[in-house]
């Protein structure tokens, strides 16, 4: 496993992270999700994923377990906050009160003292920023949390945070997970700019896209059963981005030849290409079984030469 500083803080997370999202405490049993949890935490993975609104908060429980078999100081975890975990007017977005509330209920839930990475995990508009990045600053005076981040927020929300936060002497945002993959651009443009000038480093989901980047979709196949595409419950996310389209699958064919070529993998390939960036500190990848995870974790360390990225390009344009 190879290791990577987060942004221009001192942390430092391993480049392939585990994630939890549609997947522990929902589709996949507790028992094989901490199988999962172990050969992460085997193959050296460092940093593991997960959010309060994640199964309403099954997800965390389940990690924390498993997690609670190795020394505190030896993984890095990351959980998040603003999503619905109730039915009150309060029980959702960044106010002071849900901030608090919401991580004083994910420690217990983790079954630790403090949370490493704690995400505002999409902007709210309706709560006063200084507001938020204050009850943000406050769990980091108080030990709660080390260390803060964003999820899904644009560049100009993020500069105005940044903004303020220097402003008022807050602890500086150090950690942004967005949606990053081959198919998924959109933050190389604005993004990733902002956070290098901010010394903000990205966590990216979804790099493998939903695992269409994976290659196990062909065309005019059905979609094997047990995969996302395969379960009604989760499809929505490949529908509504087209990921199943001819035209994508094409251009997976025309990907998995430079993957063959290199002599590795498509996971490896399309995780390799997202760790290409300077700035994309680590990819949380979403397993269900531990050779799952013993794949993806062997994308670290690889590197792609300037030839096969050129074509890649070629190929995604």
């Amino acid at each position: 496993m190879q290791y990577r500083r987060l942004g221009n803080s001192g942390l430092k997370v391993s480049e392939i992270a585990l994630g939890s999202w549609l997947t522990y405490g929902g589709s996949v049993e507790a028992a094989s999700a901490e199988a999962v949890i172990h050969k992460a935490y085997e193959l050296g993975i460092n940093y593991f994923d997960t959010a309060n609104m994640y199964a309403r908060g099954e997800a965390e429980r389940i990690v924390g377990r498993a997690l609670a078999s190795y020394d505190r100081d030896s993984y890095v975890l990351g959980t998040k906050v603003y999503f619905d975990m109730g039915d009150g007017p309060n029980d959702r977005g960044l106010s002071r009160k849900h901030i608090i509330e919401q991580c004083n209920a994910s420690l217990k839930r983790l079954g630790v003292d403090y949370i490493d990475l704690y995400y505002c995990h999409r902007y709210d508009d309706n709560t006063p920023l200084e507001e938020t990045l204050r009850a943000m600053d406050d769990l980091i005076t108080q030990g709660k949390v080390l260390y803060t981040g964003i999820s899904e927020w644009n560049a100009g929300q993020i500069a105005d945070a940044c903004g303020l936060a220097k402003q008022l002497h807050f602890d500086p945002i150090v950690v942004n997970q967005p949606e990053y993959n081959m198919f998924t651009r959109s933050i190389e443009k604005e993004v990733v700019p902002m956070c290098e000038d901010k010394g903000i480093g990205q966590v990216v989901f979804s790099p493998l896209a939903h695992g269409v980047l994976t290659g196990k979709y062909r065309k005019g196949e059905t979609p094997p059963a047990g995969t996302r595409a395969a379960n009604p419950e989760h499809n929505h996310w490949i529908k509504s981005q087209g990921l199943l389209s001819e035209h994508r699958l094409d251009q997976i064919e025309q990907l998995q030849g430079i993957a063959n070529r290199n002599g590795i993998s498509m996971p490896q390939l399309a995780l390799a290409w997202n760790l290409r960036l300077p700035n994309v500190a680590s990819c949380i990848i979403g397993a269900t079984r531990p050779e799952q995870v013993e794949q993806n974790a062997s994308a670290a360390g690889v590197r792609l030469s300037a030839e096969d990225l050129a074509e890649i390009e070629c190929i995604l344009a």
